[in-house]
């Protein structure tokens, strides 16, 4: 199916100029006379009141660090506390516009965005809303540590609970929010709409961004909010971000239903500093951050510069990129120009700012300057503003006595639970699939590619025992499609995108034919941004989605490596169970095309904890686990070799079964019985694995047992391990460089389990440690059939020794010794 789109020559090559739109700067024009009447006095009250404990509760936690205690209570707080003093307007004019369904992803400063998000929530629920919610948060346990040790009713019991568990989070403990697993830079709280916040920079725009997507196809109302910092701009994954929120298909060519720009908002806390370095004047080239946005797209991204020390004037540019987000004019940016008055975090001397600047900026101080606005217009008194101060730092104080009290915040016990954290890892729960189609699928058989693959045999042997050609059988690529078609037809959940997903088939063929049968919003081309493919995944799966996203290398992991490593990998351990991240991530391992495009990186993913890791060499296998991953509630890396594509089933009598099925995880499988030596293989390296056993056989009389792994992580070594009880040597052989490789994990661990049966050390064999040539030197660099006899009978059976096969002929001491 050929594009929609016509790249017109001659509507492309007229001349012209292009213009840009305006950006509003300060131009908030409202007046405390006008709020008054459009808010009330009360609400305003709450807002200066709000800013207040925002600024207590982030002073506390700078006292702990600065001197151990604070009003009287000492704690030896050992965690890192980014502090956002200064900009408390910023956090809470936001939320003043928001709603209990909107919501907040935040940066490793924003305690002060999550408490101000959570206060505006207390306070727009219902009271009934309000309870269940905290009663059902944990079976209530948390609650009932607020009731019993701080106390109050209504709304300020609700506030003790935001308080105190956030608190209990930043001290790691127990029943604090995420059961101390998330600390002080991750905490969320997502029945109040604050998500999670997150200690890499910028890392939340891609999050949000997917996060907005899954809120839009699945038509839930509100809207989702990035915040970062000034210094975020300088992070490609930002960028990445933006333009994926702004890509045109969502007006060209979604369908009615879900036509319309993503309803994320960008929210810039610009503080003029990123750690040290001074954005305006040093480290960015723009003068307003806001500029920025009239790169993105024609709308600019209805950008805007926001007095951010006033908290109505931000409430006001939210509120009106809200509504616009609303109408499906999406995305949109606000640069909301603050000033920190506190260091980077408690060991910042601050000297990189003159105390000149420090001065001008405290008499723009959100609180004082607020305070004063309240005071001179009659909504409050002066000595109301003083009692306030003392009522919020008297709650603050109760909260934390609280806080750091172990009968109150429980202390998480690992001697007692040594296992405690390794359970959070994953989920190992499966999602359950219903018999009918998705409503906005196309029946299976209109697309010519299931009527080809209903002709071929299932089978990859002929009738005489010959190897039946990729058009005559079904291939390792047919079976990942045949999985894939069926989730996409039954799972509404579920979407797929990366580069070249959709006309193209994807880069290899595997979509191919599912264009004909999913509407755009469902499989669609993403831009060639690995670290946005990554993140939006992680936010459409934080928000209840399904997404299967691909790279189409194993080489571009590291365009992604933020995201697969600290995003899709941790979120499930960090939040202590209370999200799930559904998503699976396809990366080809290529060959032909040289160093940069044919490196096997699966150990570099096998060994970020968080992840399972997939590498089928079967299109029996490939089919049924990309089942099994499909139904994961767990991130998964699958790993496709592109040589296997086109191999046809040879192991499995009957070969790929037509009907749907799945392969647990971790299972690895005997392809080749035998007595004498047990090679266990990883990916294509099975091929290689059993011709050589094939000769070993022929030629020297050897019988050879051959398992394919066909999951990394996780991995059942007990099939192993009953292997070389009979056989008592072992060659693991991949293409992966050795060094630092999987298999060197699995040998080590097969000497320890295995030793008593080990008659030689195991081998491990994989790809020299230097870069992958091109496609004519292929054979001299991975493993190949020679390579694999000449161990086995060189160092295994030595009185069966013939002449050197391979070409490896290095003494692996000398190259060690060369970095090599």
């Amino acid at each position: 199916m050929p594009k929609e789109l016509l790249v017109d020559p001659s509507l492309f090559k007229q001349a012209g100029t292009l213009a840009f739109p305006s950006i509003p700067v300060h131009a908030y024009s409202g007046t405390i006379a006008a709020e008054r009447a459009a808010r009330g006095d009360t609400r305003l009250v709450q807002v200066l009141r709000h800013m207040m404990i925002v600024r207590e509760f982030e002073s506390m936690l700078g006292s702990f660090k600065a001197t151990g205690a604070y009003a009287g209570i000492s704690f030896n707080y050992k965690g890192p506390a980014h502090l956002s003093i200064g900009q408390e307007g910023a956090a809470v004019g936001a939320a003043l516009a928001l709603k209990p369904e909107d919501h907040i992803f935040g940066s490793h400063r924003s305690h002060g965005e999550f408490i101000a998000k959570g206060l505006a929530a207390i306070e727009t629920l219902e009271p009934a809303a309000l309870q269940a919610i905290m009663e059902g948060h944990e079976k209530g346990a948390l609650l009932k540590a607020v009731e019993t040790h701080i106390g109050g009713e209504g709304k300020a019991l609700g506030e003790n609970f935001l308080l105190f568990g956030l608190l209990a989070e930043i001290f790691m403990r127990g029943n604090g929010f995420n059961g101390g697993m998330g600390g002080s830079m991750h905490a969320f709280f997502l029945p109040f709409g604050a998500y999670p916040n997150n200690a890499i920079v910028g890392a939340s725009a891609g999050i949000a961004t997917g996060a907005a997507l899954r809120r839009k196809l699945a038509g839930e109302p509100g809207i989702t909010v990035a915040n970062a910092g000034d210094g975020s701009t300088g992070c490609g994954p930002v960028w990445e971000a933006m333009n994926f929120a702004s890509m045109a298909q969502y007006e060209t060519l979604w369908t009615d239903a879900k036509r319309g720009g993503l309803p994320v908002l960008f929210f810039f806390t610009n503080n003029f500093y990123a750690m040290g370095g001074q954005t305006i004047g040093e480290t960015m080239g723009w003068d307003r951050l806001s500029r920025i946005g009239a790169a993105v797209n024609k709308n600019g991204m209805h950008a805007e510069t926001v007095d951010g020390t006033n908290p109505l004037a931000v409430a006001d540019a939210v509120a009106r990129k809200r509504a616009l987000l609303l109408e499906g004019k999406g995305p949109a940016l606000l640069d909301v120009e603050c000033y920190r008055l506190s260091g980077h975090s408690t060991t910042d001397a601050n000297v990189y700012r003159s105390r000149e600047e420090m001065s001008a900026w405290e008499a723009h101080d959100p609180i004082s300057s607020f305070a004063t606005s309240l005071v001179e217009a009659g909504v409050l008194a002066l000595d109301a503003v003083e009692a306030m101060k003392a009522e919020v730092a008297e709650k603050i104080r109760i909260v934390t006595a609280a806080a750091v009290d172990p009968k109150a915040a429980t202390i998480v016990d690992i001697e007692a639970d040594p296992t405690l954290i390794g359970r959070l890892m994953f989920s190992h729960a499966e999602t359950s699939l219903p018999e009918t189609l998705a409503p906005d699928v196309k029946a299976p058989e209109t697309t010519a590619r299931v009527r080809q693959n209903a002709k071929k045999s299932r089978f990859g042997l002929g009738a005489e025992g010959e190897k039946l050609s990729a058009m005559r059988a079904i291939t390792l690529r047919d079976g990942l499609f045949e999985a894939v078609l069926h989730h996409m037809l039954h799972d509404e959940r579920l979407i797929a995108y990366g580069e070249e997903c959709r006309e193209w088939g994807g880069a290899f063929g595997v979509y191919r034919g599912l264009s004909d049968l999913l509407p755009y919003q469902r499989l669609f081309n993403s831009p060639i941004s690995e670290a946005a493919i990554v993140a939006t995944a992680v936010g459409y799966a934080m928000e209840g989605g399904r997404a299967l996203v691909e790279l189409m290398y194993g080489d571009f992991i590291g365009r992604a490596g933020d995201e697969i490593f600290n995003q899709m990998a941790k979120w499930q351990s960090m939040s202590a169970g209370h999200l799930r991240l559904p998503v699976v991530l396809r990366c080809s391992v290529g060959s032909k095309y040289g160093a940069q495009h044919s490196q096997d990186w699966s150990a570099l993913v096998a060994h970020i904890p968080g992840l399972k890791v997939v590498y089928p060499a079967t299109p029996y296998d490939a089919k049924g686990l990309m089942a099994s991953a499909l139904a994961s509630e767990d991130p998964v890396v699958f790993f496709e070799s592109q040589r296997l594509y086109d191999v046809t089933e040879h192991f499995r009598e009957g070969g790929v079964p037509e009907d749907y099925y799945r392969i647990p995880f971790g299972a690895p499988d005997v392809k080749r019985e035998g007595s004498d030596v047990t090679i266990l293989t990883i990916g294509p390296s099975l091929y290689a694995g059993i011709a050589a056993a094939d000769q070993l056989a022929e030629t020297h009389g050897l019988s050879a047992e051959v398992i394919d792994a066909r999951t990394l992580v996780p991995f059942d070594y007990e099939p192993v391990l009953r292997s070389l009880e009979k056989t008592g040597h072992l060659l693991i052989v991949s293409e992966a460089s050795e060094r630092g490789s999987f298999p060197m994990t699995l040998a080590a661990n097969l000497t320890r389990f295995g030793f008593k049966h080990l008659k030689a050390p195991p081998r491990v064999l994989g790809s020299p440690n230097w870069i992958v040539p091109g496609a004519e030197m292929e054979t001299t660099y991975f493993p190949q059939v020679g390579d694999i006899i000449d161990i086995v009978t060189g160092e295994f059976y030595p009185e069966k020794k013939s002449n050197r096969r391979g070409v490896r002929v290095w003494d692996d001491l000398e190259l060690a010794r060369l970095a090599l």
